[in-house]
């Protein structure tokens, strides 16, 4: 429904329900006119998308996006999560080489633990983590089914005895994540978004709405990290945390959750 208004006269021209050329034409004429035109763009029903316009080989178009904006934020997290994660891998490479060293004594097996991870727009990439379980780990992970503590598609087992006794170490202080660091730094994830979640996983979400924290890259920390992760057992409030963060981002709000993740990296509370 296209509302003529025109500088001079207050009163706006309002028609309902025009054919597509009845719209050209008055569009046309209000060019004319010089008078300014507003189109209503109600053609499609939307749930979360929020919509601009733009233009494209000279042509305006709409555009429906439900993740962030391309500004100088997006640029400036771009930068941040590289930097960032090649002064994190420098800082931290004599822990990376000593966590290395006590996972290959401890227990038979690789060093590093890979696994398909559903990265931007469900994209699968290999995420790397120090191994902090037995090897055969996925194989056992059928027979704990029904010690699962998450509801819906994650699966989370305190006290899994899977996990070996240096690898708990490991996962408390937050160590055995350091290798997404090189992740980071090649571009799969960032240091702050939505946690990455197995392939398989991602497979069986219920309901489509939770693909909407796919259309960010993972990161490294998140919102459910800092809000007691341990504590969130309902997979939809995990996901209600994920999508709070990405329709309210901002480069502010990445740095918050990075300060917050800190303490609560130095506080031991890790994954169970």
């Amino acid at each position: 429904m296209p509302v003529a208004r025109s500088p001079w006269r207050p009163a706006s021209t309002l028609v309902s329900s025009p054919s597509w050329s009845q719209i050209e034409k008055i569009i046309q004429v209000c060019e004319l006119e010089g008078v300014e035109v507003w189109l209503h763009a109600d053609f499609f029903q939307t749930r979360f998308s929020q919509t601009t316009v733009d233009e494209l080989a000279g042509h305006p178009v709409l555009v429906f996006r439900t993740g962030p904006d391309q500004t100088w934020q997006s640029m400036a997290k771009g930068v941040i999560d590289f930097l960032g994660s090649l002064a994190l891998l420098v800082i931290t490479s004599p822990l990376f080489l000593a966590a290395a060293l006590a996972v290959r004594l401890s227990s038979p097996g690789p060093v590093l633990f890979r696994q398909r991870r559903a990265g931007l727009n469900g994209h699968p990439f290999i995420m790397l983590k120090f191994r902090t379980m037995v090897t055969n780990a996925e194989q056992l992970k059928h027979e704990l089914a029904k010690l699962n503590e998450m509801s819906g598609p994650v699966f989370k087992v305190t006290n899994d005895p899977r996990v070996t006794p240096i690898g708990r170490f490991l996962r408390k202080w937050s160590v055995d994540e350091l290798p997404q660091l090189w992740n980071v730094f090649r571009g799969e994830m960032s240091l702050v978004g939505p946690r990455p979640l197995p392939v398989d996983e991602v497979a069986r979400f219920d309901d489509m709405a939770h693909r909407r924290r796919l259309s960010v890259k993972p990161g490294l920390t998140c919102l459910w990290q800092v809000s007691g992760r341990n504590n969130v057992t309902d997979f939809k409030e995990w996901v209600r945390l994920d999508l709070h963060y990405i329709d309210n981002w901002s480069i502010w709000l990445d740095l918050k959750i990075l300060l917050l993740t800190i303490p609560a990296v130095f506080s031991g509370a890790g994954a169970k």
